[in-house]
């Protein structure tokens, strides 16, 4: 491949990259007014985002297999089409469930695309520093996309309307695949004979859904169900000939602890990112593109953060003395969040609790460096096909669970006022159900602490040093999303 044509290949990616992380967070800021133009509950208004992170979530592992069998390119520029097909029936949809098809539609085809992308970088650029060059390029749009989106979404909204949120990626993936098929390289695959477990997708996408049905709507029937899928999902990946995930990597404490902890951390991050969203527009009555802007600084802290300093913290202090403090921080944050008044200064209250966002930058990728230092080498595409989905799954959990409690919270004050005979404004219902959130939030933070204080021990090696797999120096690298506190 000439270098013209792998920096044309590369920027093929990127701009897919940038698409699907720009749309993910994107739809935050303008989910009030998705809400009020299709007429969704409080609660659930989170399937706004969870149709697509479930989807997302638990497609990447099955996405990655099916891309070694019928070939990366092939598997890219149908996940390409099945997004941009997608974001166009979004872009005009008029009611609720045909929004949320769609959105369904647009994790398939993210799955699809995200899941090979890196693969085909890696295949194309084979010379150590290139290659390198590479990543940093392609994770940094990623990055970028989900910073970009705020602003973007919040200015398309208040100019447009929110259909245009959507209607954006459409030309973009246009381009994408009139490019990818001209400048990315052809690979044959295995062939569909080597095995892919679509029983073993299709049982953990069902028990993902149902238990999320039951999560937002109280159902203990759903929930019990979903742990039954969950439960047929685990025994067949024990049974199935070629598993999506194979027990055996559960046995490294250290890989199950990191994923624990960034299902935790990602689960309270994700959900304040889309409720101080709300926040700042139904109690502080902002514009969308005014909670766009006001959010901004939290995007820009954690990618200076992870980008200039956790790098040479890691190398410095180790992993886990990194992550500690990341997670110290967010606890931080959780908390100064569960105090927000109702009437709040954003230069005094709002801005200085943004900063502590850096939590973040610092610990994910301290906890990426040691998720992936617990696998063997045979299992390093496995252990980060891993860590994306619990990051999606986080995502998804914490935006159900935590928006659920915030509107139920909500309602009880408002209720709880009217049985009384006192008068509460719906801006104090809606930020007592935001401090709740917040303050359950922490909590999930807690726990997080303690699983890495607990469980994730460095590793002591002969010389009585600590030792680890994977080098410092790869820790700080951007991941292919931002997820949490500055992504879907």
């Amino acid at each position: 491949m000439t270098t013209r044509q792998g920096r044309t290949a590369l920027a093929v990616l990127a701009s897919a990259t940038l698409m699907i992380i720009l749309d993910g967070s994107i739809v935050t800021v303008a989910m009030p007014a998705i809400q009020a133009d299709l007429g969704f509950s409080d609660a659930g208004l989170s399937w706004v985002v969870n149709a697509y992170l479930v989807a997302f979530g638990s497609l990447l592992l099955l996405a990655g297999r099916l891309g070694d069998l019928l070939g990366r390119r092939t598997l890219f520029l149908a996940g390409t089409a099945v997004f941009t097909a997608a974001s166009a029936l979004a872009g005009v949809a008029t009611s609720g469930p045909v929004l949320l098809a769609a959105r369904f539609l647009q994790g398939v085809g993210s799955a699809m695309a995200v899941a090979v992308s890196l693969g085909i970088l890696v295949m194309m650029f084979t010379e150590p520093g290139e290659r390198g060059r590479a990543i940093a390029v392609f994770s940094f749009t990623g990055a970028a996309g989900a910073s970009i989106g705020q602003v973007l979404g919040g200015v398309l909204t208040d100019a447009l309307s929110w259909h245009w949120i959507f209607v954006i990626n459409v030309p973009i993936g246009l381009a994408v695949l009139a490019a990818a098929t001209r400048v990315l390289p052809d690979d044959p695959g295995l062939g569909l004979r080597a095995g892919a477990d679509v029983i073993g997708a299709a049982l953990v996408t069902a028990g993902l859904v149902v238990g999320l049905v039951g999560v937002v709507g109280g159902n203990t029937w759903a929930l019990a169900g979903s742990v039954a899928l969950i439960a047929a999902f685990v025994a067949r990946q024990a049974t199935a000939k070629t598993p999506l995930v194979p027990l055996r990597i559960f046995r490294s404490r250290t890989v199950s602890g990191a994923n624990v902890v960034q299902i935790l951390m990602v689960a309270a991050c994700f959900a304040f990112q889309i409720l101080l969203a709300l926040y700042l527009q139904k109690v502080q009555h902002y514009g969308a593109a005014g909670t766009g802007l006001a959010m901004l600084p939290a995007a820009v802290v954690i990618g200076a953060v992870s980008l200039g300093m956790s790098a040479r913290l890691i190398a410095r202090f180790g992993e886990r003395p990194v992550l500690v403090t990341g997670l110290a921080l967010l606890l931080l944050l959780f908390l100064a969040l569960s105090r927000l008044p109702v009437d709040a200064s954003y230069p005094r209250h709002l801005l200085p609790v943004l900063l502590l966002t850096s939590g973040f930058g610092l610990a994910l990728p301290a906890l990426t460096a040691l998720g992936m230092s617990g696998a063997r080498p045979d299992d390093a595409g496995l252990a980060s096909g891993l860590f994306n989905t619990t990051q999606q799954l986080g995502m998804a959990l914490g935006a159900a669970t935590l928006a659920t409690l915030a509107a139920a919270r909500t309602d009880s004050v408002a209720s709880g006022a009217d049985s009384a005979g006192s008068v509460v404004n719906s801006a104090a219902a809606l930020t007592a159900g935001y401090r709740l959130a917040f303050t359950v939030a922490a909590g999930l933070v807690v726990v997080a602490l303690v699983v890495a204080v607990t469980v994730l021990r460095p590793r002591i090696g002969g010389d009585g040093h600590r030792t680890r797999r994977v080098r410092a120096a790869d820790a700080h690298k951007p991941r292919e999303e931002w997820a949490g506190c500055a992504s879907r």
